[in-house]
């Protein structure tokens, strides 16, 4: 039984991955110009930076299709990375719950606002922290080829002014902003 499950673990994380990567790897000459575009942040402070982010909308990749109070955790150990740990129940708050473990690395040393999560080795897919206020209440996370994004806050709920403003900034610098999704937050 172990041993079953373990295998399709596996098979399930690889074929996350794979897909993640070829996706990453499609691009026209339209959005190669638009990837050399996006900035991150100037910098992060990763002990403010590190704890809980309820997950409030993203353009989804296929695990998080039917996800229900996402939230994504950091920690910084003692190696510099970012152990994370993304949770989330299926459908409903009720749902089946779900958990993944990537790891992250710090790319950009500097401003700490570029990393690369690794869902399996040898493999690493980018995550840029491209938008952070100085209060540290809401964060978005982007992917360079603009497939996948992810809006978190602090909280589950992000005022409708801010929300607003967070997808004109993802639509002036390339997003296709009707792929973006709520994430469901359902809590007692």
């Amino acid at each position: 039984m172990i041993y079953y499950f373990v295998k399709n673990k596996i098979i399930y994380y690889l074929l996350f991955l794979i897909i993640f990567l070829i996706q990453g790897c499609k691009n026209d000459d339209k959005s190669m110009n638009k990837i050399q575009s996006m900035e991150t942040v100037k910098y992060v402070d990763l002990d403010r930076f590190m704890g809980d982010w309820y997950v409030i909308a993203n353009i989804p990749t296929f695990i998080e299709k039917e996800a229900v109070n996402a939230i994504e955790s950091y920690k910084l150990n003692d190696k510099g990375q970012i152990e994370t740990t993304f949770t989330f129940r299926e459908k409903n708050p009720n749902g089946k719950r779900k958990v993944y473990k990537p790891k992250g690395f710090i790319w950009n040393r500097e401003t700490n606002a570029e990393w690369r999560m690794q869902f399996i080795w040898p493999f690493k897919a980018p995550f840029l922290i491209i938008d952070l206020p100085e209060d540290y209440s809401y964060t978005v996370i982007g992917y360079p080829n603009r497939k996948y994004v992810w809006i978190m806050a602090r909280e589950p709920v992000i005022p409708p002014e801010i929300y607003n403003g967070i997808l004109i900034n993802l639509e002036n610098i390339g997003y296709d902003t009707t792929q973006i999704k709520f994430v469901p937050q359902i809590w007692d």
